[in-house]
């Protein structure tokens, strides 16, 4: 064998330690986010409840919605258009997800299940209705945060141009989710443009500017007003046929397998 290949073979090998300790370094960062000790499953609770309780309105985005018209996104449905549809309209069985942009929780499900999902959708086991939240932008921050509300906004301008580009920007958002709960990353409008150019198609003229000038932050506004109407207490919040499932570990920030979740579904949907 050569000398030219042995080299070859330990800078593969190098190569390949490398990638595995840079995986294991964002691991590491996404489970860093919670060494508040567990304890930001009982701050998030804390807000939650303040939340629901105080206010259905938190955070500046309510400013940014004033005086702009409503326009619901298209491909959306419900009342005002809040739910955001995903699968096959007849399927049988309908999975419910309520989401906070910038939920960690949120991040490590859609991270860990978002591919299953989509896969268990566009085969027809039940089709998705997805929800949003906002409560975050007031809870952390101290009530200035922007990024929930800007980054749903973004999300309806992705569903507006189809819902195959909607699943794609909301898995890049939550892959590239804030290093910290409190970090209002997703405030930054040039940051949400940034990460649309990672979904092929995505950044039209309208998609562009429905992100610069917010115009959907009214319907920002009440997809997020639902959220407290329906006494939803937290986030992820997952249902199938309206019955709710854990979808989170237990273990920081991570989800259940796609195997637990495959189980989770059949074992309570309704027949």
């Amino acid at each position: 064998m050569s000398t030219r290949t042995k080299k070859d073979q330990r800078r593969e090998a190098r190569d390949r330690l490398r990638v595995e300790r840079e995986a294991q370094a964002r691991r590491a960062k996404l489970r860093s986010r919670l060494l508040v000790g567990g304890s930001l499953v009982a701050v998030l609770g804390i807000a939650v409840g303040v939340g629901v309780h105080a206010s259905a309105s938190s955070g500046p985005g309510d400013a940014e919605a004033a005086g702009k018209p409503f326009v619901q996104p298209a491909n959306t449905t419900g009342k005002d258009g809040i739910v955001v549809p995903y699968g096959k309209p007849d399927a049988k069985h309908t999975l419910t997800v309520w989401l906070d942009p910038r939920c960690p929780y949120c991040a490590g499900a859609e991270v860990g299940l978002g591919a299953t999902i989509k896969e268990q959708a566009d085969a027809g086991e039940y089709k998705v209705e997805y929800r949003f939240a906002t409560f975050l932008d007031g809870a952390l921050g101290n009530g200035s945060g922007k990024g929930s509300k800007r980054a749903v906004n973004a999300l309806g301008a992705a569903v507006n141009e189809s819902p195959e580009k909607f699943m794609e920007y909301l898995q890049v958002l939550y892959k590239n989710h804030p290093e910290k709960e409190t970090d209002d990353k997703f405030g930054s409008t040039a940051t949400l443009l940034e990460l649309a150019d990672q979904v092929p198609g995505l950044r039209t003229p309208a998609f562009n500017q429905a992100v610069k000038e917010l115009t959907y932050m009214p319907w920002v506004e009440k997809a997020g007003k639902a959220f407290y109407d329906e006494g939803v207490k937290g986030t992820p919040a997952v249902f199938i046929d309206g019955q709710q499932i854990t979808v989170n570990s237990g273990q920081g920030i991570d989800s259940v397998t796609p195997e637990a979740f495959r189980k989770l579904i059949a074992e309570n949907r309704k027949p």
